[in-house]
């Protein structure tokens, strides 16, 4: 075992004895946890508790991190696993470390090399996507914005409707909305909305990235159908509620 390992594990041992303290629901001691770097598709980290042992991977893309950033990275994990509040301190220094930008750029350069992306066909059963992804470019961006991959979705996934992957170039719409019953406009908006993720890149302010900027929020209202289109994502949204309500 070697002392950078038996690190970590004193690390992760000391997170739960600071976060489960009074409830000691882990009564784990520094052997019982086992600490790897993976090589996941980006900056993912897990924790897993499995017959009194605790197992750890973090991604790889941390090993040359500073110990500060492993103790916070270790804390904001256990308090997952605790289902507790995330100390704000950790989180912080977390971040701070996690959207440098040469960071942000190994984990771009991990997912497309490790990461595997699922392409369908950009022509559904109904819908073509390309057609409606060169008329809204036209209408609203003067052609300006660089065609990535367009692709339905394999499955038809209700709690994503759509999703611009930078690493991939990809905008992906949920094939269950490629029906007769989903009215042609509210699908433009979703590809509007993965279009503007793509002119307007996400802004890190304070260690966190947000997406949807004023600006972002702003050029959104500009869609013809935006209003219409809130209504539609509402009811899509009830309407999923209602299916888990019956099923539960």
């Amino acid at each position: 075992m070697s002392q950078s390992i038996l690190h970590l594990q004193r690390v992760f041992h000391d997170a739960f004895r600071q976060l489960d303290r009074g409830q000691r629901r882990f009564q784990v001691e520094v052997a019982d946890i086992e600490v790897k770097f993976y090589p996941y598709a980006g900056l993912h980290h897990t924790i897993r508790a499995r017959s009194g042992r605790i197992f750890v991977r973090l991604s790889d893309l941390f090993q040359a991190a500073p110990p500060e950033v492993i103790r916070a990275l270790a804390f904001l994990l256990v308090a997952r696993l605790l289902s507790r509040k995330v100390p704000v301190a950790h989180d912080r220094v977390y971040r701070s470390y996690a959207f440098r930008p040469e960071v942000l750029r190994a984990a771009d350069l991990a997912r497309r090399q490790r990461g595997r992306k699922i392409i369908s066909s950009a022509q559904g059963r109904i819908y073509d996507l390309e057609k409606i992804f060169t008329r809204l470019n036209r209408r609203y961006f003067a052609g300006q914005i660089p065609r990535p991959v367009l692709t339905w979705s394999r499955r038809k996934a209700r709690s994503i409707l759509g999703h611009h992957d930078a690493a991939h170039d990809t905008i992906t719409i949920s094939k269950a909305l490629d029906s007769r019953e989903v009215p042609e406009w509210f699908i433009e908006y979703i590809v509007f909305h993965e279009m503007l993720h793509i002119k307007h890149r996400a802004r890190i302010i304070n260690g966190r990235r947000y997406y949807h900027t004023r600006a972002f929020r702003s050029e959104e209202q500009t869609f013809k159908h935006y209003r219409q289109s809130q209504d539609w994502l509402d009811r899509v949204i009830r309407r999923r509620h209602e299916l888990r309500a019956r099923a539960a």
